[in-house]
Protein backbone atom coordinates (compact mmCIF):
# COMPACT_ATOMS: atom_id res chain seq x y z
CA UNK A 1 0.00 0.00 0.00
CA UNK A 2 1.31 3.36 -0.75
CA UNK A 3 1.52 5.75 1.87
CA UNK A 4 -0.79 8.75 1.10
CA UNK A 5 0.07 10.36 4.31
CA UNK A 6 3.38 12.51 6.04
CA UNK A 7 3.38 12.44 9.59
CA UNK A 8 6.70 15.10 9.22
CA UNK A 9 7.59 14.60 13.22
CA UNK A 10 5.60 11.67 14.70
CA UNK A 11 7.25 11.30 18.07
CA UNK A 12 5.68 9.05 19.98
CA UNK A 13 2.54 8.82 17.99
CA UNK A 14 0.39 9.59 20.77
CA UNK A 15 -2.84 11.42 18.98
CA UNK A 16 -3.33 8.67 16.86
CA UNK A 17 -5.75 5.42 17.34
CA UNK A 18 -3.85 3.18 15.27
CA UNK A 19 -0.08 3.62 15.64
CA UNK A 20 0.67 1.10 12.85
CA UNK A 21 -1.72 3.15 10.32
CA UNK A 22 -0.57 1.39 7.12
CA UNK A 23 -1.88 5.27 5.29
CA UNK A 24 0.59 7.06 7.45
CA UNK A 25 4.46 7.44 6.79
CA UNK A 26 5.61 8.34 10.13
CA UNK A 27 8.78 10.37 10.34
CA UNK A 28 10.81 11.42 12.90
CA UNK A 29 14.43 12.96 13.15
CA UNK A 30 14.87 10.68 16.64
CA UNK A 31 14.53 7.08 17.27
CA UNK A 32 14.06 7.15 21.49
CA UNK A 33 12.97 4.06 23.16
CA UNK A 34 13.08 4.89 27.24
CA UNK A 35 10.87 4.82 30.76
CA UNK A 36 9.60 8.49 31.93
CA UNK A 37 9.50 9.77 35.44
CA UNK A 38 6.73 7.87 36.16
CA UNK A 39 8.34 4.39 34.71
CA UNK A 40 5.77 4.81 31.87
CA UNK A 41 7.31 3.05 28.33
CA UNK A 42 7.63 5.88 25.61
CA UNK A 43 9.21 4.96 22.59
CA UNK A 44 9.97 7.28 19.48
CA UNK A 45 9.90 4.22 16.42
CA UNK A 46 9.10 5.86 13.19
CA UNK A 47 9.18 4.38 10.05
CA UNK A 48 11.92 6.97 8.42
CA UNK A 49 14.66 8.88 10.22
CA UNK A 50 14.60 12.70 8.67
CA UNK A 51 14.46 16.14 9.78
CA UNK A 52 11.69 17.92 8.56
CA UNK A 53 13.60 21.00 7.65
CA UNK A 54 14.64 18.90 4.76
CA UNK A 55 13.11 16.06 3.70
CA UNK A 56 14.00 12.92 1.29
CA UNK A 57 10.62 12.93 -0.30
CA UNK A 58 9.69 14.57 -4.03
CA UNK A 59 7.51 17.40 -4.58
CA UNK A 60 3.87 16.53 -4.28
CA UNK A 61 4.33 13.17 -3.08
CA UNK A 62 1.37 13.31 -0.06
CA UNK A 63 -2.41 13.84 0.04
CA UNK A 64 -2.35 15.04 3.79
CA UNK A 65 0.92 16.34 6.09
CA UNK A 66 0.64 16.21 9.49
CA UNK A 67 2.99 18.57 11.49
CA UNK A 68 3.57 18.54 14.99
CA UNK A 69 7.03 19.63 15.68
CA UNK A 70 8.41 20.69 19.38
CA UNK A 71 7.02 23.66 20.91
CA UNK A 72 9.06 23.92 23.91
CA UNK A 73 12.24 26.06 23.50
CA UNK A 74 15.40 25.13 25.40
CA UNK A 75 18.25 26.89 27.20
CA UNK A 76 20.57 24.39 26.44
CA UNK A 77 21.16 23.08 29.57
CA UNK A 78 21.88 19.21 29.81
CA UNK A 79 19.50 19.35 32.70
CA UNK A 80 16.78 20.69 30.70
CA UNK A 81 16.82 18.68 27.50
CA UNK A 82 16.65 14.95 29.44
CA UNK A 83 13.87 16.54 31.02
CA UNK A 84 10.81 13.89 30.09
CA UNK A 85 9.27 16.64 28.72
CA UNK A 86 12.07 17.42 26.06
CA UNK A 87 12.24 13.83 25.74
CA UNK A 88 8.51 12.71 25.10
CA UNK A 89 7.80 16.00 22.68
CA UNK A 90 11.57 17.35 21.32
CA UNK A 91 13.13 20.93 21.88
CA UNK A 92 13.40 23.83 19.95
CA UNK A 93 17.21 25.95 20.38
CA UNK A 94 17.78 29.32 19.58
CA UNK A 95 17.33 28.87 15.88
CA UNK A 96 13.40 27.98 16.31
CA UNK A 97 11.80 30.47 14.07
CA UNK A 98 14.12 29.63 10.89
CA UNK A 99 13.72 26.24 11.71
CA UNK A 100 9.65 25.73 11.71
CA UNK A 101 9.68 28.38 8.74
CA UNK A 102 11.56 25.79 6.72
CA UNK A 103 9.81 23.14 8.26
CA UNK A 104 6.26 24.89 6.77
CA UNK A 105 8.24 25.34 3.30
CA UNK A 106 9.28 21.50 3.57
CA UNK A 107 5.67 20.40 4.56
CA UNK A 108 4.07 22.10 1.47
CA UNK A 109 6.60 21.06 -1.46
CA UNK A 110 5.75 17.37 -0.29
CA UNK A 111 2.32 17.89 -0.13
CA UNK A 112 -0.05 17.57 -3.45
CA UNK A 113 -1.92 20.58 -4.89
CA UNK A 114 -5.61 20.18 -3.15
CA UNK A 115 -4.01 18.52 0.00
CA UNK A 116 -4.27 19.47 3.44
CA UNK A 117 -1.85 20.41 5.69
CA UNK A 118 -2.33 19.43 9.76
CA UNK A 119 -0.48 21.59 11.74
CA UNK A 120 -0.70 21.00 15.52
CA UNK A 121 0.82 23.62 17.78
CA UNK A 122 1.14 24.28 22.17
CA UNK A 123 1.53 27.62 23.35
CA UNK A 124 3.60 26.89 26.49
CA UNK A 125 6.80 28.60 24.69
CA UNK A 126 5.51 30.32 22.06
CA UNK A 127 2.47 31.81 20.88
CA UNK A 128 0.67 30.28 17.90
CA UNK A 129 0.32 34.02 16.17
CA UNK A 130 4.19 34.16 16.23
CA UNK A 131 4.61 30.92 14.89
CA UNK A 132 1.88 31.34 12.12
CA UNK A 133 4.36 34.14 11.09
CA UNK A 134 6.61 32.22 9.31
CA UNK A 135 4.34 30.38 6.46
CA UNK A 136 2.94 32.87 4.12
CA UNK A 137 0.19 30.12 3.47
CA UNK A 138 -3.34 31.27 5.27
CA UNK A 139 -5.17 28.66 7.48
CA UNK A 140 -8.63 27.51 6.51
CA UNK A 141 -9.76 26.92 10.31
CA UNK A 142 -8.62 25.95 13.55
CA UNK A 143 -9.62 24.79 17.09
CA UNK A 144 -8.27 24.97 20.62
CA UNK A 145 -8.12 22.13 22.76
CA UNK A 146 -6.49 20.90 26.00
CA UNK A 147 -6.58 21.39 29.59
CA UNK A 148 -5.67 24.87 29.48
CA UNK A 149 -6.90 25.76 25.65
CA UNK A 150 -3.42 25.94 24.53
CA UNK A 151 -3.41 23.50 22.04
CA UNK A 152 -4.07 24.30 18.27
CA UNK A 153 -5.34 22.38 15.65
CA UNK A 154 -4.80 24.11 12.19
CA UNK A 155 -5.66 23.27 9.03
CA UNK A 156 -4.10 24.31 5.88
CA UNK A 157 -5.21 23.36 2.03
CA UNK A 158 -2.78 23.54 -0.71
CA UNK A 159 -3.75 25.87 -3.58
CA UNK A 160 -4.06 24.17 -6.65
CA UNK A 161 -3.09 27.50 -8.95
CA UNK A 162 -0.09 29.41 -6.43
CA UNK A 163 2.77 27.73 -6.47
CA UNK A 164 4.45 27.08 -3.00
CA UNK A 165 7.97 26.80 -2.09
CA UNK A 166 10.17 25.74 -4.98
CA UNK A 167 7.31 24.97 -7.89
Amino acid sequence: MRKTILDACCGGKMFYFDKHDERVLFQDIRKVSTHLCDGRSFEVNPDIQADFTNMPYEDKSFSMVVFDPPHLKCSGSKKEANGWQMVKYGNLGKDWRDMLAKGFKECFRVLKPGGFLIFKWNETDIKVSEVLKLTPEKPIFGHISGKRSNTHWICFMKDFIKPIGNE
